[in-house]
């Protein structure tokens, strides 16, 4: 909190800004360093003294990869106490004294990284020669975030703009119908990904339409949009590519494109840059809307109509059309997020495919507090956690984990991290309201 003090002297005037901090209070510091607490002492005993006798093993290379690492071999049990250790010392510094802003988010980054270290420490321990592949890990979570991250980039223009978009898993699913069955049809796969894009900004103007002229509730509508989508493309897969699936339902996907020097990284080279064009089109949205959101014309515009869109109409600024602009906007890069699951990862349209992705990539938008690095963020967890489960298939656990849990577990993890992590958070102020100029 800014307290502005403004001393006044005869020939100058200077004016001064004293920062107060904003105590925390006793509960809330007790309640953090006891969370930090728990987990430690859950790394110590479950991952440390849990783990089976013998080393973990880590793959960090790959058959041909340019530069071949070794795999890591060390006592997975051991290192996971240590861990431990290292998380509850972090827990008694909170209740000693509690942590500053800055600190907390280092604080809660280790002890989430090594909480998870030790986790895979843990499930590697007992048989060295099934190694966990790190570098396999990596890949296919970024791989599993991109419709996620693309997803959370489509809430945030929404929302910052003052829209409720509950429809990103309708605009998902059509997109990836689209793509397939115009990269199909034409044998193009340029087609195939403007269709995509074309499919998820209909959808988009649906809402748009209904949510700002006909000022239709936004959660609602986001629900019947999502089953519209639903209904629609079980249809055309039924009717169109079922019964001719070699015409209409078969694509050949996008190939990688290797960027040399940066592809040969052990273990995240060939996950960020030995990837298809989709992937490098989300690098580049990524920085474009994190820059313009915060700092230019338009990003200033949107988070006006966002925030105050009655002060926002007064200085001028059109804020319906800045909402069915922004809205639209969004809806293309939701239907990019379909085009990867299709031309983009598959090659084939399933019936739901989106899996639920656009309700996840929702609770991106809420984890990451409406920003695209918080969302970015939060992706990348949930991506993470959804491969995690197919490594632990693979390579077996010390205590057996059932595989209807391991499936269930990004939904956990999103639920876990919307209600528990986040805590109380402030959307745009107008975020769902309607505006009627007067």
């Amino acid at each position: 909190m800014s307290t502005p003090t403004v001393p006044v002297d005869e020939d100058e005037f200077v004016a001064s800004h004293e920062v107060v901090t904003v105590p925390v209070s006793r509960r809330r510091r007790i309640g953090i360093g006891v969370a930090f607490l728990l987990a430690g002492l859950i790394t110590f005993f479950a991952w440390g003294i849990g783990a089976r006798n013998g080393d973990a093993a880590f793959q960090v290379s790959q058959f041909g990869d340019k530069y071949q690492v070794p795999t890591m071999r060390f006592p997975g049990g051991a290192v996971a106490m240590i861990f431990g250790v290292i998380i509850v010392a972090v827990g008694i510094g909170q209740l000693l004294r509690p942590y500053g802003r800055t600190a907390m988010r280092w604080a809660v980054s280790v002890t989430a990284l090594l909480f998870v270290l030790a986790f895979l420490c843990w499930a590697g321990t007992g048989d060295p020669t099934n190694a966990i592949s790190l570098t396999g890990l990596v890949a296919n979570s970024v791989i599993a975030s991109i419709p996620l991250i693309l997803g959370a980039l489509c809430g945030i223009i929404g929302e910052r703009s003052g829209v409720i978009n509950i429809a990103i898993e309708g605009q998902m699913l059509v997109g990836a119908f689209a793509g397939a069955l115009f990269a199909s049809a034409a044998h193009n796969l340029g087609i195939g990904l403007i269709a995509s894009l074309a499919a998820g900004g209909l959808i988009a103007v649906l809402l748009a339409v209904f949510a700002i002229r006909y000022l239709v509730n936004q959660i609602v509508l986001g629900v019947v949009l999502n089953t519209f989508a639903l209904g629609l493309t079980n249809l055309g897969y039924h009717s169109i590519m079922q019964s001719n699936p070699d015409h209409y339902n078969a694509v050949t996907t996008l190939p990688p494109i290797k960027i040399p020097l940066l592809a040969d990284i052990p273990i995240i080279g060939s996950a960020l840059f030995d990837v298809n064009i989709i992937v490098y089109i989300t690098y580049g949205l990524i920085v474009a809307i994190d820059v313009a959101l915060f700092r230019t014309r338009w990003g200033l515009r949107t988070r006006a109509v966002g925030e105050h869109p009655k002060a926002a109409d007064t200085v001028g600024i059109k804020v319906n059309r800045t909402r069915y602009r922004n809205v639209i906007i969004a809806g293309l890069i939701a239907g990019l997020a379909g085009a990867f699951l299709t031309i983009g990862g598959s090659g084939q349209f399933n019936t739901n495919i989106s899996s639920g992705k656009g309700f996840i990539a929702l609770a991106a938008v809420i984890f990451g507090r409406w920003s695209p690095r918080g969302a970015i963020a939060a992706a990348l967890l949930f991506g993470f956690t959804d491969q995690l489960q197919i490594t632990l298939g693979i390579v077996g656990t010390p205590v057996a984990i059932p595989s209807a849990f391991l499936a269930m577990a990004p939904y956990l993890v999103t639920v876990f991290a919307v209600a528990g992590l986040v805590g109380r958070v402030q959307a745009p102020a107008a975020d769902g309201q309607p505006y009627e100029k007067e």
